[in-house]
């Protein structure tokens, strides 16, 4: 009984690991780094900005980070990376690298929790009015070596504002060059669109266009799936994203919350879960939208208490957009949380093993090593324990005794932390 109870304990653990959740977080930053006549270093201070941004992305904590409305100079983005995206000397975050074709007035920038996800490249869709670019990630999954993971391809774009008809046709051009691109790029990927879309209806061109596409491999969803004529109307409440000011600062927009500029788009792939990533039903939300706010702004009665009242502060003072939020449930094995507790940080071995298992570890501080094998009825059939190991330390191990089959090996480091994985052996 005891074997079958702690065999249970080791699939549970097991299939754990075998799923991760990825925060998606999109943003527009209200001309960070980038002074104007009526955005200048007293109403839009950038060093005031930072600590507003850390203050969000701690409650957060996104895994992928999309902004718009940066400056363009190289050394704004790695401020921003420096002293608000790694906050407190954290070296959670890369920044994707800094293209451009369009003039570099206004920018996109793309942040990412390198522990999670590596950038394969950035391209642009397109430059009419602004860049749109396309960012591709993908899941550091331990079988990642075997050439397996899981791709994400973040499409960000910042849609020329305005509500005259020429503003919308202006949109609708630019969406129409990234849908036309896209369908070069590849159909068959986990796309996500975001950014701050400036339309004011879900009958607008520019959002016809993403969501009713031609090609209808490339057509975009919205998870909130709520059309209609968002703009002013109180129906629209709890989806609205701008303003969150209703009297002028000289750089925020006013008219409080009665927009919903800000977006998050996903392909059929990401909401049907066909290709390793999958919506989380209910996730996308608007942080710190609760509803009761039309045209007020966030600090106005009722009290606001969806987020803790320094982030209502953070988000009220940093910009007069709403970031918008949704979670991505990745079906790969990373095990993160266990990584963060064991001394482990890379295991990789052979998978399936005839004879020989070769072990290539990396571990933060010199550690022992106790190594089990586990067949499925939650029996140990093979042991070695006890191996010393610093730094990068590789290991080839005799397991020629063991059947053809499946089964679990459990990694435990000296502190008695343990990671469980499978292992596949195709006998001799």
């Amino acid at each position: 009984m005891k074997k079958i109870l702690f065999f249970i304990v080791l699939l549970v653990s097991l299939n754990g690991l075998s799923q991760d959740t990825l925060t998606y977080m999109q943003y527009n930053l209200l001309n960070y780094g980038n002074t104007t006549s009526y955005c200048t270093e007293q109403n839009n201070n950038i060093t005031d900005k930072d600590q507003f941004i850390s203050t969000i992305l701690n409650y957060v904590q996104p895994d992928i980070f999309a902004v718009n409305e940066v400056g363009a100079s190289r050394a704004v983005h790695q401020h921003l990376l420096d002293f608000a995206v790694n906050n407190n000397g954290s070296d959670k975050y890369r920044m994707a690298d800094f293209i451009f074709q369009a003039s570099p007035y206004l920018v996109n920038l793309l942040f990412y929790n390198h522990e999670k996800l590596v950038l394969h490249s950035h391209v642009i869709a397109q430059s009419y009015i602004r860049d749109i670019d396309v960012y591709r990630l993908y899941y550091k999954s331990n079988d990642l070596e075997y050439g397996d993971t899981a791709f994400i391809v973040c499409v960000v774009g910042h849609l020329k504002a305005g509500n005259s008809t020429e503003d919308a046709a202006t949109r609708q051009v630019m969406a129409l060059n990234t849908m036309t691109f896209l369908t070069g790029y590849g159909e068959q990927e986990n796309y996500i669109l975001s950014g701050d879309f400036n339309v004011y209806t879900s009958s607008e061109a520019a959002y016809q266009t993403f969501t009713q596409y031609d090609n209808t491999d490339l057509r975009f969803s919205d998870p909130l799936d709520k059309p209609g004529s968002w703009n002013n109307n109180s129906t629209f409440a709890q989806v609205h994203t701008q303003s969150t000011h209703t009297t002028s600062n000289g750089c925020a927009s006013t008219g409080g919350m009665d927009d919903r500029f800000d977006f998050i788009l996903m392909s059929n792939s990401i909401k049907f879960g066909t290709r390793s990533v999958r919506y989380v039903p209910g996730s996308y939300r608007a942080v710190g939208q609760d509803g009761l706010h039309f045209n007020k702004n966030l600090l106005d009665s009722p009290t606001n208490t969806t987020v803790p009242a320094d982030v209502l502060n953070a988000l009220y003072e940093n910009s007069d957009h709403l970031p918008v939020m949704m979670k991505l449930s990745v079906e790969k094995t990373l095990a993160l949380s266990e990584w963060l507790t064991t001394d482990f940080e890379q295991i990789t071995y052979n998978n399936p093993v005839s004879s020989t298992l070769f072990i290539d570890l990396m571990v933060k501080q010199p550690t022992s090593l106790d190594l089990k094998i586990y067949n499925l009825l939650g029996n140990e059939v093979w042991h070695q324990n006890q191996i010393s190991i610093e730094n990068r330390h590789k290991l080839s191990l005799n397991v020629e005794s063991l059947q053809r089959g499946l089964y679990l090996i459990k990694f435990t480091d000296g502190k008695n932390h343990s990671v469980v994985k499978k292992l596949v052996v195709k006998g001799n």
